[in-house]
């Protein structure tokens, strides 16, 4: 019994100890989900901007960051938009663009219609709602 319990103790301890060194070598990044669901471009820029703000003031590596479009944001992530130069950029920082595809439904778009490097989710609010779940912070500018 003595030994069990020695050999139950020094394997947590093995297990804290090989823990330690990865939690303080890489802290978790922190997740920051943004909303847009306005067609206005002020909005949309305002977004961008946020995006590049935030990866500028933690750094690109230090955040997840992911921009969920529904409703009435739909417009700008179209394949045409006056934004697809920004929405590219925003993608190679780093960031992820994701679009609602109940909303894609709704207006009857297909993926053939809109920007060509974003990503999809089922739907916006819920992918908003589950990140929230998982501590995301939820920005809407």
């Amino acid at each position: 019994m003595i030994r069990r319990t020695f050999v139950q103790l020094a394997l947590a301890a093995t297990m804290v100890a090989a823990a330690i060194p990865a939690a303080i070598a890489e802290p978790s990044k922190q997740g920051i989900v943004i909303q847009v669901s306005d067609g206005d471009t002020k909005t949309w820029n305002q977004a961008l901007n946020v995006v590049k703000n935030i990866q500028a003031e933690y750094g690109k590596d230090k955040v997840d960051i992911e921009l969920v479009v529904f409703g009435n944001g739909s417009g700008l992530l179209k394949f045409d938009s006056p934004l697809a130069n920004r929405i590219d950029d925003t993608l190679a920082s780093g960031a992820s663009v994701s679009m609602c595809e109940n909303t894609m439904k709704g207006q009857k778009l297909s993926k053939a219609d809109m920007h060509p490097k974003v990503g999809y989710v089922k739907a916006g609010i819920i992918e908003i709602v589950e990140k929230s779940k998982q501590g995301w912070t939820v920005v809407r500018p």
